[in-house]
């Protein structure tokens, strides 16, 4: 039952997202390509990666990682930035170019977020959140983004 439900809430924020995006096309070109968002995601999710390792968590080759990631940059959609403590490496960043993008499927998780709030108890709400933060923290180890960084 719950795997069902799951799913489906799943869909549903994807779906929003898309319906979105699509609307924002009509006034304008599309210039992300679908692996080039898909990139974006994992960028953002491992806040600051440096090519090897997002290589490392898309599981590409070096080469393929540094294609993509020359492509986001011509777009304008990532910067890269020299790291602070090893000059000789740059980390990935969404540029404010893509944050726009980005804000579009944010919008939708704060507002359910709020209707939650609104919805249930403050006692029932703790609870949810306390249950999200299992579900993320615990129940997904295969998704610890840690173990993709180079530490």
């Amino acid at each position: 039952m719950i795997n069902e439900t799951l799913n489906e809430i799943y869909n549903k924020f994807r779906i929003n997202f898309y319906m979105k995006v699509f609307s924002k096309f009509e006034n304008r070109e599309a210039t992300l390509t679908t692996v080039e968002a898909f990139s974006m995601e994992c960028i953002m999710a491992l806040k600051g990666p440096t090519i090897a390792e997002f290589a490392k968590m898309m599981n590409i080759s070096a080469p393929n990682a540094a294609y993509r990631v020359n492509s986001l940059l011509k777009k304008g959609y990532i910067i890269k930035e020299q790291s602070k403590i090893d000059q000789r490496e740059y980390h990935l960043l969404p540029s404010d170019k893509y944050m726009e993008y980005y804000k579009i499927g944010r919008t939708y998780i704060d507002t359910i977020s709020k209707r939650c709030k609104e919805r249930f108890s403050d006692e029932d709400y703790k609870k949810l959140n306390e249950y999200l933060t299992i579900i993320n923290d615990e129940l997904m180890p295969e998704l610890d983004l840690e173990r993709f960084k180079n530490h």
